[in-house]
């Protein structure tokens, strides 16, 4: 089932946890499934560095919209490891309707990005953090779960042009339909598996992404000669859009791009 997909307002009266960090000293993470907010409890250092990131990456995986990630009970031994939310930040940026905050305790004011945390907006209090969460509440973004089938291409294609269609955005459907399709057969051909499509507009821009539960990372090879048969799925994106990556996650891959107008004007021109 396709259409608009618009979260939940977040509530501000999400229930909360001791922010006491576990005796063993190990890092906990606890999502509510309720609202936006991770909860990080133990001990930031490097391993836990990498379970913060994946915990955060396969929560914005699941759900549309920003999440919280309130780091209260979270005790930081080593300063550089708070990167990781930055990290975190910069991997989803071009994702359609993602975005990471921080509830900590640590900052100097509401909304505040402090140098340790590079440029990740941040606040002092839950309450504070999911007020503003739901000051600026997610406008758009469609999403389908689609099998690995032949006719899941179609059925992307459909979801890009109604997008295309509410957002006026007419210039992107077919760029945008092109993108799609060699997104989804990559994963009909090669991974196999369940995969949602996710899009949303971001000012200008159209930003569209595939999540499927593959491991495996597509190779873009560059120009495949003319009498190369197939190959060239990667190559189609590079064309149509301005930017596109993969994101690795705990139990597959992201493969996203951002389509602009301006682009297609000059291609046009």
């Amino acid at each position: 089932m396709t259409g608009i997909d618009r979260p939940d307002t977040p509530h501000l009266d999400v229930p909360r946890t001791d922010a006491v960090p576990p005796t063993d000293g190990r890092c906990r993470v606890e999502v509510d499934e309720s609202s936006a907010v991770v909860r990080l409890t133990g001990v930031l250092d490097p391993a836990a560095a990498e379970t913060i990131r994946d915990a955060l990456l396969a929560r914005l995986c699941d759900r549309p919209g920003p999440v919280v990630a309130d780091v209260t009970g979270l005790r930081v031994d080593e300063p550089p490891g708070r990167g990781v939310f930055a990290q975190v930040r910069r991997e989803v940026a071009d994702w359609p309707a993602a975005d990471l905050l921080l509830c900590d305790p640590a900052v100097s004011g509401p909304g505040r990005a402090d140098t340790a945390l590079a440029g990740v907006p941040a606040w002092p209090t839950l309450d504070g953090a999911l007020a503003a969460l739901a000051a600026t509440p997610l406008a758009a973004v469609l999403t389908v779960e689609l099998p690995p089938s032949v006719e899941a291409a179609r059925q992307a294609r459909e979801l890009v042009a109604t997008g295309c269609r509410r957002w006026g955005m007419p210039t992107l459907t077919e760029p945008a339909q092109i993108a799609v399709t060699e997104m989804v057969n990559n994963v009909v051909a090669h991974a196999r598996t369940l995969m949602s499509v996710r899009l949303a507009p971001q000012d200008s821009t159209l930003q569209l992404a595939v999540r499927d539960h593959s491991a495996h990372r597509p190779a873009f090879a560059g120009l495949s000669p003319p009498t190369r048969a197939g190959g060239r799925g990667l190559l189609l994106i590079d064309t149509v859009a301005r930017r596109w990556g993969t994101s690795m996650v705990p139990d597959g891959k992201v493969v996203w791009c951002v389509l602009h107008p301006d682009d297609e004007a000059d291609a046009l021109g």
